[in-house]
């Protein structure tokens, strides 16, 4: 542990919390007019960032480097390939996952994206599971896969220290070790505790949610702090075991179950239906791939875009220090050789 960048980003915090508490409406009156003026003038940086990670990702990965090693040359996977996976989606989409999974494909159906269709409409249903696929798919990845290779690289390859500050080393050079990296160490911890608050905060409406429909057990936000008490107890609790015990059984146990809610759904839904929705979504998400990247909403769909995509692209880069960095620190298993599998998470044979 870093002294002074926990320090400091824990001072921070605190005083972020306070200030919450005591002046609850002056804090949401200010992040909202700091959100508005962040999104009417820099929005179009997320898109074009978040194009820029798909499109780097494609270089490294289809180039001469896609074979190289990020660990030693003798370096292997630990875990098997499975449990890499299940380790990358716990950790990298878990609530959110199962939160919009079905929220935002009906959303979209109630509320065309970008006003295209009538909501209802089987053509509305096609744009809605492609505009859901478009936040879920290839983008967020990309953006946790750089982040994973830049850290794989200088951590288990170059063997420097496993922070965010280090991957910028080739850049700033020794200024990692002073303020300069210190400030970037701190900047990550308050975006990994802003995108872990999000996802949190869904997945406790999500459960209070359940829990009325199925016990009538009251929606309060006392019980939503409960629930994510709970919710961290079990995290801090995973974590403190180790990424070869808690993490990954737990990781392990909820792709079992997601594989399980998968089959129940196919086997007593509409498997037929569901297959065809699954090809058509994936022909149109391809499809229009390339323009959904680049639309920054210049000539209309501005606020549908701020409210989802642009928040999407915000939200898996607060993620991403988290997952780029525990990705490279699990050393999950892989292919041989793989860039995206073992390169970055390898330990000596």
């Amino acid at each position: 542990m870093e002294p002074v960048v926990f320090g400091v980003a824990a001072g921070l915090v605190v005083l972020f919390v306070l200030w919450g508490v005591v002046f609850t409406d002056g804090l949401a009156n200010t992040t909202a007019a700091a959100l508005n003026w962040l999104l009417e003038r820099f929005g179009w940086t997320f898109v074009l960032s978040a194009a820029a990670f798909v499109a780097f990702a494609a270089y490294m990965g289809f180039s001469r480097y896609g074979t190289m090693r990020l660990g030693r040359d003798e370096d292997r996977p630990e875990f098997r390939t499975s449990s890499w996976v299940a380790m990358m989606f716990s950790a990298g989409m878990g609530i959110g996952l199962m939160f919009y999974g079905v929220a935002e494909p009906i959303s979209h159906l109630a509320a065309p994206p970008l006003g295209q269709g009538e909501p209802g409409t089987p053509a509305t249903a096609r744009v809605a599971m492609q505009y859901t696929y478009f936040h879920w798919a290839l983008t967020p990845w990309a953006i946790y896969g750089v982040v994973g290779l830049a850290l794989g690289y200088v951590c288990m390859r170059k063997g420097r220290p496993n922070l965010i500050s280090e991957s910028f080393r080739p850049l700033i050079g020794d200024r990692v070790e002073g303020p300069v990296g210190k400030g970037i160490d701190v900047l990550a911890i308050w975006a990994t505790l802003f995108g872990s608050a999000t996802s949190l905060g869904f997945g406790a409406a999500q459960i209070n949610s359940g829990l009325n429909f199925l016990w009538d057990v009251p929606i309060s936000d006392t019980l939503a702090v409960v629930i994510i008490l709970v919710l961290t107890a079990l995290f801090v609790l995973s974590a403190t075991t180790g990424v070869e015990k808690g993490i990954q059984f737990l990781s392990n146990l909820n792709m079992v179950l997601a594989i399980l809610l998968l089959l129940f759904i196919l086997v007593l839904g509409p498997t037929v239906f569901i297959a065809q929705t699954f090809v058509d979504a994936t022909g149109a998400y391809l499809y229009n791939f390339i323009p959904m990247s680049f639309d920054s909403g210049a000539f209309g769909g501005g606020e549908w875009l701020n409210n989802w995509t642009i928040f999407y692209w915000a939200w898996w880069i607060s993620w991403a220090p988290s997952s780029g960095r525990s990705s490279r620190a699990s050393r999950a298993a892989g292919p041989s050789g793989s860039t995206w599998s073992a390169c970055s998470w390898c330990r000596p044979a």
